[in-house]
């Protein structure tokens, strides 16, 4: 349950910067910093997502690199993104990767 209320607090955070340029008529009159700045909110959540996916805690309390299929998923999405220039693309990849990897019972 506790996923769910995340999901939820997520989307409240960062729909509103992402339908800016929906609602906002002219946004694009906005100076560019501004718009690099929006421009890059998605990305920088999502970063902040993968983070979390590949930092943990060891036991004794020291932090270190899960190395795992997420770090691969991690990559993966982010090869894909550049590589085709389109971030659900290296999102939905990345997702099904982990959700097969796990379906097979491999992690």
């Amino acid at each position: 349950m506790s996923v769910v209320i995340l999901a939820i607090l997520m989307f409240a955070v960062t729909y509103p910067s992402r339908a800016l340029p929906m609602l906002a008529p002219g946004i694009e009159r906005l100076p560019r910093p501004a718009l690099d700045y929006l421009r890059l909110v998605g990305p920088a959540v999502l970063a902040a997502i993968g983070a979390v996916n590949v930092i943990a805690v060891k036991p004794g309390g020291a932090v270190g690199f899960h190395i795992g299929i997420e770090v691969v998923a991690v990559l993966a999405c982010l090869g894909l993104t550049i590589w085709r220039r389109n971030l659900l693309v290296g999102l939905v990849a990345a997702v099904a990767l982990v959700a097969l990897w796990r379906a097979a019972g491999l992690g």
